[in-house]
């Protein structure tokens, strides 16, 4: 996400202190659930989010959509692995009326406590795979985070698009909806014929019965919640294609609401951004790219894995910069806990730096020395990256820009050769998986040969400027 969440025209180097934030700083309550279900999530910033007694491999969302309506029939599949017998189980879900929920084939039963779905199966779930089927029907809600900002299943003039980043996949999708918990997602998606439909992954069909068509998508690569998106309108498609650093050729689909000028250099910059963040980072991690311009004003772009969303006027340079970063770190090596948000941010505020010193800019150096220069006083230095307590400041400056300058930081400690080493081993290390900062760190030294928990610990574990750069 751009902060640009933030503010769409920022340079990289500025404070983003000023910008929006997201996530609610507290989930609804519930009451007490029976032993064998795992009652607190495994997310420190939202306890009440995911469930830790079981493990997803696979949803299937099917969807009748009407635009005009907003209205949704849908049926999602669940395909999980318990890890203990479950008499009960929890999934997130903030989304319309259920219909029914059926586990294991048979009619399940089920209430609904603030935002989780507590289901009760006929019989308990034994540990091992098992599968749960919920459908339901209605008006799939916006979610508005704490400070305001909206997540969800955002409405816009010609239909709408799900952005999940940190808690709105539970507006649509009954899911674990914490970070850790990744998993493959197939979309059947059907509406209108003048309407058009993008999602994650690879285009898979579009099959076209009277006035309806629907559209399969399917992302193979693991997943987390937070980064699964589907745009529904009536968009301008255009496809392309580009070869990676790996000889594979990588499609090209992207859809555009409002056909700008923006958009359009946006579309031309993409296969040199990606080939540049190749050479930096490794093979690109996915089966295709491209990008989504939908004209929801949300004021901030999104790193929805392989087809990042962004708002009108919000596909800048830096922003697809920003945004193909994750592609890497946040997508494919996924924080397995939000107060490691700075693992995914970080990264990509540091693209931005480097594509900068590429092309004319500032180097990540002087991006480093500028902000360094901050007063003590200013908000890059409070709280530390890792330790914030409001999900307020999930998206803070301190994540982005302090996040970068711990990478620059370790730069200067470690040298130019082993930090490009470091860059692309991390991306190699955790493909396609989740990772903690406490992962970072023993790579950082295993290529290095140095220790360097303290470098890491006092830029992003203690409050106030680091001294001695």
């Amino acid at each position: 996400m751009t902060l640009r969440r933030a503010t769409l025209a920022l340079t990289a180097s500025a404070v983003l202190a000023a910008g929006l934030t997201a996530g609610p700083s507290a989930l609804s309550q519930t009451a007490d659930a029976p032993a064998t279900t795992a009652r607190r999530g495994p997310d420190t910033l939202f306890p009440l989010q995911g469930n830790a007694g079981y493990d997803v491999r696979s949803y299937d969302v099917s969807m009748d959509y009407a635009p005009l309506t907003n209205l949704a029939d849908a049926a999602v599949t669940i395909r999980a692995t318990a890890r203990k017998r479950l008499t009960s189980f929890h999934l997130d879900f903030a989304g319309p009326t259920i219909s029914t929920v059926v586990v294991g084939g048979r009619p399940a039963a089920y209430r609904r406590d603030g935002d989780e779905l507590i289901v009760t199966p006929a019989t308990a779930v034994p540990q091992g795979r098992f599968t749960t089927v919920v459908t339901y029907s209605g008006e799939p809600p916006e979610y508005t985070d704490a400070d305001g900002s909206t997540e969800g299943w955002v409405r816009t003039t010609d239909g709408a698009v799900a952005l999940g980043e940190p808690v709105g996949a539970m507006t649509w999708l009954p899911s674990n909806n914490t970070p850790a918990d990744k998993a493959t997602y197939t979309y059947r998606i059907s509406v209108p014929n003048s309407y058009e439909v993008a999602a994650n992954g690879d285009l898979v069909s579009r099959d076209t019965v009277g006035s309806s068509t629907t559209w399969t998508w399917r992302s193979s690569d693991p997943m987390s919640t937070y980064l699964a998106m589907i745009a529904i309108g009536q968009f301008t498609m255009t496809t392309a294609e580009t070869t990676s650093i790996d000889g594979r050729t990588i499609p090209i689909w992207s859809f555009e609401d409002v056909p700008t000028g923006a958009a359009a250099s946006a579309k031309a910059l993409l296969p040199e951004v990606l080939a540049f963040e190749e050479k930096h980072f490794g093979p690109y991690p996915f089966t295709s790219t491209g990008l989504v311009v939908d004209n929801a004003m949300v004021g901030y772009a999104l790193e929805t894995q392989s087809r990042p969303f962004y708002p009108p006027g919000g596909a800048d340079d830096l922003t697809v910069v920003h945004e193909m970063a994750h592609q890497w770190y946040g997508d494919s090596v996924t924080l397995r806990d939000w107060h490691d948000i700075w693992l995914a941010e970080g990264f990509a505020t540091y693209a931005e730096w480097m594509w900068d010193g590429a092309h004319g800019g500032d180097t990540p150096r002087q991006h480093f020395d500028d902000l360094y220069a901050t007063p003590e006083s200013g908000a890059l230095w409070r709280p530390a990256p890792r330790k914030f307590t409001d999900s307020a400041d999930l998206f803070g400056s301190p994540v982005y820009n302090r996040g970068a300058m711990t990478l620059q930081a370790l730069r200067m400690r470690i040298g130019n050769a082993d930090f490009a080493t470091f860059l692309k081993a991390w991306a190699r290390a955790h493909r396609h998986g989740s990772a903690s900062t406490a992962d970072l760190v023993r790579l950082a030294e295993k290529v290095s040969g140095q220790e360097l928990s303290p470098l890491f610990r006092t830029w992003l574990d203690v409050a106030g400027k680091p001294k001695g750069y």
